[in-house]
Formats: C-alpha cells, sequence, structure tokens
C-alpha cells in the first residue's frame, strides 16, 4: 500500500512486495543518482525483473519521479485507486488471496518466482512439478469437492 513518495527505499520496499496497491497520490522515483550514488537495497536488480531494462535504466539514471497512473500502466504497481479507498482495496486483495488454499498460495508464489530465477524450460518443469504435486494434497481434494458443491472450501493446509 502505497500513499504519497515512495522514493529510493520507499521504492525499493514495495519492489520487494509481491502485490502493490497505490493512491492516485503516490509517486515513485530511484533518485540516488542525484546524490551520486545507486539504489542499495536490490532496486537495479528488481525494477530490471519487474518493469524491464530500459524503463529501468530511465529510472535509474535519471533519478526521476513516477506518478500513480504511470506506475500503473509500465506494471509498478498492480492496482491504482483514491486515496479513500486505499486500505480498503488492499484489504480486499488481500482477503481474496487469504481465502485461497495457504499451502498452493505458497506453492504458486513459488512456482512464478521459478519465472525470475531460471530459464523458460527449467521454470516449466518446476511449474509441472509443482502442479502434480498438489493433486495429491487434502486442500486440493477440499476445493474440487467444494467446487462441485457450489461451497466455500474449509483449507487445511496441507
Amino acid at each position: 500500500m502505497v500513499d504519497g513518495f515512495a522514493l529510493g527505499g520507499g521504492t525499493e520496499l514495495a519492489l520487494a512486495c509481491d502485490l502493490r496497491v497505490a493512491s492516485t497520490r503516490a509517486k515513485f522515483g530511484q533518485p540516488e543518482i542525484n546524490l551520486g550514488l545507486i539504489p542499495g537495497g536490490g532496486g537495479t536488480q528488481r525494477l530490471c525483473r519487474l518493469l524491464g531494462y530500459g524503463k529501468a535504466m530511465e529510472m535509474t539514471l535519471t533519478g526521476e519521479m513516477v506518478g500513480a497512473e504511470e506506475a500503473l500502466s509500465i506494471g509498478l504497481v498492480n492496482k491504482v485507486v483514491e486515496p479513500e479507498k486505499l486500505e480498503i482495496e488492499a484489504l480486499a486483495l488481500a482477503e481474496n488471496i487469504a481465502r485461497k488454499s495457504p499451502y498452493t498460495v505458497r506453492v504458486a508464489k513459488r512456482a512464478v518466482r521459478a519465472a525470475l530465477d531460471l530459464p523458460f524450460t527449467e521454470g516449466v518443469l518446476t511449474e509441472r512439478s509443482e502442479f502434480v504435486a498438489l493433486f495429491d494434497t487434502e486442500d486440493k481434494e477440499i476445493g474440487v469437492t467444494a467446487f462441485l458443491k457450489r461451497e466455500d472450501a474449509e483449507w487445511v493446509g496441507r
């Protein structure tokens, strides 16, 4: 949740999150270059992985700020809302995820993160391995049964 300025370390903290919701008044930037420095908390690496080489270089080399709407359009944030709705929307997103199987959420995050660290073919193999392993979980049985009965699943995390 970002409401206002998230510059330097603030942007780096936001980049370390899986998902980011910002208010319309949020601003992001890596202004360290203006001080004779570079981002030191993983900012160059996370920017490049999230936004691509060109945008990461632009933000790092110019030190210019990016407003909320541009942050949304380049993929720096997942959602932009009015300031008075920020907490409500961020909590709604978190609650949506919290309603899923906690075990499956962990597996899904691991599979998506593999895309950052592994060559494509290895990432696909990791995904497939995780997918197949989920068939042997209690949560898969609970989820399928709940779906067929049109009920909410009561996850056990296994």
